[in-house]
């Protein structure tokens, strides 16, 4: 009988080899991380795989405990960086509501123009309760299917370009804004809620694909400009701003704003809506408290829609 089983050395051998492998796969998803800290094209992209290097650094790790244990720790230093670079984009808590406060719903969704689905999504975020709708990417058609299912629960609306507003309480101001860019792809109006005068702004930031982002990068400097200068108490910011979570070109806004976290434990992705792989759907608030945050599939869009409660 021969034996075949390996001897220790050949053992030693494949443990080592394994061993560089999964370490040099553990320096390039450090790589990765750090590239999301990078502006410009190479951070978009870095920032939008940022969540799932998560699960590449987790199979990793299972396969140095079967390989390579002693590699395991070697893995510790990458999941250590990735941990921090997605920390800010991590679930947050809940608030408690602020005794008698009126809290408000804010639903907002992308509806995908020309799927004639804004009809679909105008009924599925009126079943929602919402207070105030907000609504991206609309072209004229289904302009006018979301403000034929809206107008009986939200008396009070502001449309301009790809976006409008609807809601229940009274608009006082209502503005388009260009943000920087040659036409209007944002809003701000100022909605009378119970508890006092709230600013919301609603964007669609321009689209991005490879080597061409330089006018969604200056819509989102835009918002961070409009609202370091707006002096209501209350303001939230929500739409479709075409940019992952962690995205550098996003660092304006979070300086000016506190960047809503997912309170349903998970990162809240939106996009797309079949298998959600980022989020690139945002809520933006100053001078609220977050009741809660999460996301709803409605209509037939490729985006889910953020559902937001907060108290002014």
């Amino acid at each position: 009988m021969i034996d075949t089983a390996p001897n220790p050395t050949t053992r030693r051998r494949s443990s080592a080899r394994a061993g560089r492998v999964i370490a040099v796969a553990g320096l390039v998803v450090v790589a990765l991380v750090v590239c999301s800290w990078i502006p410009g094209v190479v951070g978009t992209a870095a920032a939008a795989a940022l969540p799932w290097c998560g699960l590449i650094l987790g199979v990793l790790v299972v396969l140095a405990l079967i390989l390579a244990r002693r590699v395991t720790l070697i893995l510790l230093a990458p999941i250590l960086i990735w941990a921090l670079a997605l920390l800010p984009s991590a679930p947050g808590l809940a608030a408690a509501a602020p005794a008698q406060s009126t809290p408000i719903q804010i639903v907002s969704q992308n509806v995908r123009a020309h799927s004639g689905g804004a009809a679909a999504s105008a009924t599925g975020i009126a079943d929602l309760s919402a207070d105030v709708v907000a609504l991206t990417e609309l072209d004229a058609d289904s302009l006018q299917a979301a403000r034929e299912i809206l107008a009986p629960d939200y008396p009070h609306s502001y449309a301009i370009g790809t976006v409008a507003v609807w809601s229940r309480y009274p608009i006082a101001e209502a503005e388009g804004l260009t943000l920087g860019l040659d036409w209007k792809r944002a809003l701000r109006v100022v909605v009378n809620t119970p508890d006092g005068d709230v600013a919301v702004y609603v964007m669609h930031a321009a689209s991005v694909r490879p080597g061409v982002q330089q006018e969604r990068d200056t819509m989102l400097s835009g918002i961070a400009d409009a609202v370091a200068v707006d002096e209501a108490e209350s303001i939230v910011v929500v739409g479709d701003f075409n940019a992952a979570s962690a995205d550098p070109a996003l660092r304006a806004a979070r300086s000016q704003l506190d960047w809503v976290r997912p309170t349903d434990g998970t990162l809240g992705l939106t996009w797309p809506a079949a298998l959600p792989l980022a989020r690139i759907d945002h809520v933006f608030v100053r001078g609220m408290t977050v009741l809660a945050s999460t996301t709803a599939r409605v209509g037939n869009s490729d985006h889910l829609a953020t559902v937001t409660t907060l108290s002014p």
